[in-house]
């Protein structure tokens, strides 16, 4: 069993590789690789990249920059990360649109919900460039956002770990990785996933959340697929918290031996 429709979440952070600034050519054509295999299943995709890797809109403040124009530079940032993808994607013969909350009408389309639709009911790879188009909401938020706009079954932010952690496994060896974990849970314990605003819409519209490890080759094929890949987020913490119009389309629970070990 896959998934029809889904947001694919990708930090601008990642496209970096082992640079520390701007975008490796390898990492690029990687996502790219993953992605047009998912397509080739039929599989609906839409993605969301942020833009960390060349400016982020809290920035700003540091270099003494007004807060509102620091953001519309983190969005032109994200927009430069869509196209370098778009390229990637097309140099690999996936038809791609990119869409874009600021009109920026040389390089991409303006973002109107029933034309991301009909990109994506003609099996067209869409990205979502610029955020929602406006400031203090994050890349996060603009995914779950348009998630729930195309009505995508989830929504799989792709990091370069392997799932939500008890705290951060990069800094404390004794963290503890939750296979699935609910909305509530995640607040209570105060988990790093998404920013709150994001989280929470998605909460609200009852979105699942998968975060997992985009680095490792095949994980996002493997979650089409239905294994059970990073973490899984729902009402009720596990596949069967998927409502009704994600009930076909709900993965195996079972875990592979890699995952457990």
């Amino acid at each position: 069993m896959k998934y029809k429709r889904i947001l694919l979440k990708l930090s601008g952070e990642a496209l970096m590789g082992q640079q520390q600034y701007g975008i490796d050519a390898e990492r690029l054509m990687q996502y790219a690789e993953e992605i047009r295999a998912v397509a080739a299943t039929g599989t609906q995709v839409a993605v969301v990249i942020g833009g960390g890797n060349i400016f982020r809109g809290v920035q700003a403040e540091a270099f003494g920059l007004d807060r509102v124009q620091g953001d519309y530079m983190g969005m032109l940032a994200t927009v430069i990360n869509s196209m370098a993808l778009q390229s990637a994607l097309e140099k690999l013969g996936i038809p791609t649109r990119l869409l874009s909350g600021v009109t920026i009408q040389r390089v991409c389309e303006p973002y109107i919900r029933r034309r991301a639709l009909r990109h994506l009911e003609k099996g067209r790879v869409v990205i979502f460039g610029a955020g929602i188009g406006s400031p203090y909401f994050t890349t996060d938020s603009a995914a779950s956002l348009r998630a729930i706009e195309i009505e995508a079954d989830v929504v799989l932010k792709g990091t370069r770990v392997d799932g939500i952690y008890s705290a951060d496994p990069e800094k404390d060896p004794t963290a503890v990785r939750y296979p699935q974990i609910t909305f509530d849970e995640v607040m209570e314990k105060n988990l790093n996933v998404m920013d709150m605003t994001a989280f929470t819409l998605c909460k609200e519209n009852n979105l699942p959340i998968i975060v997992f490890d985009m680095n490792k080759e095949g994980n996002l094929q493997r979650l089409i697929d239905g294994d059970m890949v990073g973490t899984l987020v729902t009402m009720n913490g596990s596949a069967s918290g998927f409502d009704s119009k994600h009930s076909s389309l709900q993965p195996s629970v079972q875990n592979t031996s890699a995952e457990q070990a």
